[in-house]
């Protein structure tokens, strides 16, 4: 019950400083104060800034107070981050970033995925594509095997730095996938380049794997592209950033 109360005054806390609730360089209320608007205890608001402070979104000390920091000082690589800025709101200049990631890190893991991937790794890549395949001919959630085959990419490549990237690019992938599955048909037509993807893995072909996965990737970005182009605002993700009181 503790660690839930934490969570959630973290949470709310974190959608309130990535939503611009507290804008940068601005001071955030004193504990005393923060606990009376969340209904929580000194205590509980101290290991949030603690959590907030963790992930580069803050700093405290006595001099300075608790004040929010620029956004280069945040840190990206945290799924609570990628997570509340997806609720607050993406830009184009965030989803720039996410679509360079990608292009940086995919390509190079597929290729190595193409030399090393073992049956297994292939058989969970194959799982993921056919739950893809069957979301796209019957319904259901293509995000979340989308997810799946690119997280298989990333652990068959048998690196453990870059696997461990998976739990780090995780919040980053979801949010391209929301966006770009949003696009009428999306879905259907990235599966051929998917399946090409997983050919050219299961061939142990580098070079035509890490083309594939280029295709995939810039398909993706055009697709955010003419998403974004379609709509007057960018989309926001989940639910909106909580509303506190006025300081």
């Amino acid at each position: 019950m503790i660690k839930n109360i934490h969570g959630r005054t973290l949470e709310l806390l974190g959608e309130a400083v990535v939503s611009g609730r507290y804008a940068i360089g601005a001071s955030i209320p004193a504990e005393p104060m923060l606990g009376e608007e969340l209904g929580v205890s000194r205590t509980v608001v101290r290991e949030a800034i603690k959590s907030l402070a963790a992930k580069g979104l803050i700093v405290t000390g006595p001099k300075v107070g608790t004040r929010v920091l620029p956004k280069d000082k945040w840190n990206w690589f945290d799924p609570d981050v990628i997570t509340w800025q997806a609720r607050a709101g993406l830009t184009p200049e965030f989803l720039r970033d996410l679509q360079d990631l990608r292009r940086v890190v995919e390509p190079a893991a597929v290729r190595l995925a193409a030399e090393r991937a073992s049956d297994k790794d292939i058989e969970e890549i194959e799982a993921a594509y056919a739950g893809m395949k069957e979301a796209v001919e019957n319904g259901g959630d293509y995000v979340t095997f989308d997810l799946r085959f690119h997280n298989g990419l990333l652990a068959a490549a048998g690196n453990r730095m870059i696997s461990q990237m998976s739990k780090v690019l995780n919040a980053l992938l979801r949010t391209s996938f929301e966006i770009s599955t949003t696009k009428p048909d999306g879905p259907a037509l990235s599966l051929p380049l998917h399946r090409a993807v997983l050919d050219a893995v299961i061939a142990h072909d580098p070079a035509k794997a890490e083309l594939a996965i280029i295709r995939l990737i810039d398909g993706a970005r055009q697709d955010i592209d003419d998403v974004l182009a379609s709509r007057r605002r960018l989309p926001r993700l989940s639910r909106p950033p909580p509303r506190l009181k006025a300081s």
